[in-house]
């Protein structure tokens, strides 16, 4: 059973590993390590027993970024690079999750890990940073790019459409924006098996992949399937991302290409629909419905 110490404890895919893991995870929330703090972030690492270092932590409050930015730098740049270091020092593995928001979305079809990146925000530049942070310290990292992650648990898409449709006589969401919904379980489930062979240092695993469910969907899609399966009525208005403003940009075409992914790792993703049943079914069943 590999040793795995994680950065993050609460979050979707953090939660997901602990229920996993059986064990074999100990994660540190921020109140055991600040992220801000490169020096303990390194020191975490480098006095821990631990065989793989997952980082399942980030700032990832997309909007909010514009207006701190040095912040979601020091979380999402800074912090990933100073854990790659103590990695490399170490001698250990380290899996770095990042995001779809590394793209503008002005590509017609699938990004792949060879497509140049261009952050519309904040919240993607600091993620890039991290990325190549990771990739260049000289650690066996890998680097997940994901997109639309869901769970039962904490504020994600699912949840507020869930909120809305109990909440608004009709829900308006955008349908121009295109993506992968990703299930966090479905990505914690692959990463404990993995893990024997990251530790194992099979070389074609490190580097830069996509994971995400497979189908391409708009947002509107989604929070209808959603609905769907909680049986819920609520109208869904579809409308454009110019009549939803926010603060920070989103891509219009978020879809990540994960054949890189499935050929190294010899796995097949199921769709995320599949993964959606599940999820809504936990909801269901802690009458979340």
């Amino acid at each position: 059973m590999v040793r795995i110490l994680q950065f993050g404890a609460t979050g979707q895919l953090a939660r997901e590993m602990l229920a996993r893991g059986q064990g074999q995870v100990t994660a540190l929330s921020r109140t055991d390590v600040d992220l801000v703090d490169a020096e303990a972030v390194e020191r975490a690492i480098l006095g821990s027993d631990a065989e793989l270092v997952v980082n399942a932590a980030a700032y990832n409050a997309v909007d909010k970024a514009e207006s701190e930015e040095a912040l979601a730098f020091a979380v999402n740049a800074h912090a990933p690079t100073a854990m790659a270091r103590a990695c490399a020092a170490k001698g250990i593995p380290l899996v770095h999750v990042s995001t779809d928001c590394v793209f503008d979305g002005s590509k017609d079809g699938a990004w792949t890990e060879d497509d140049e990146p261009g952050p519309l925000g904040a919240y993607g530049r600091s993620k890039l940073a991290g990325e190549r942070g990771v990739l260049e310290s000289g650690a066996d990292a890998v680097v997940l790019r994901t997109s639309w992650v869901f769970s039962p648990f904490g504020r994600n898409f699912l949840q507020i459409m869930l909120q809305l449709a109990r909440t608004q006589p009709q829900v308006r969401v955008v349908d121009d924006q295109h993506g992968k919904p990703t299930c966090a379980g479905d990505m914690a489930a692959f990463l404990i098996a993995a893990a024997p062979r990251l530790v194992a240092r099979e070389e074609a695993l490190f580097g830069l992949f996509h994971f995400a469910n497979p189908e391409a969907v708009t947002r509107r899609g989604f929070a209808e399937a959603i609905f769907a399966g909680m049986g819920l009525t609520t109208p869904i208005v579809p409308i454009t991302t110019a009549e939803f403003p926010t603060p920070a940009a989103r891509p219009l075409n978020a879809v990540l290409d994960c054949g890189k992914l499935e050929r190294a790792y010899g796995v097949r993703l199921r769709s995320w629909r599949e993964g959606l049943a599940e999820t809504l079914a936990v909801l269901k069943a802690e009458g979340g419905a």
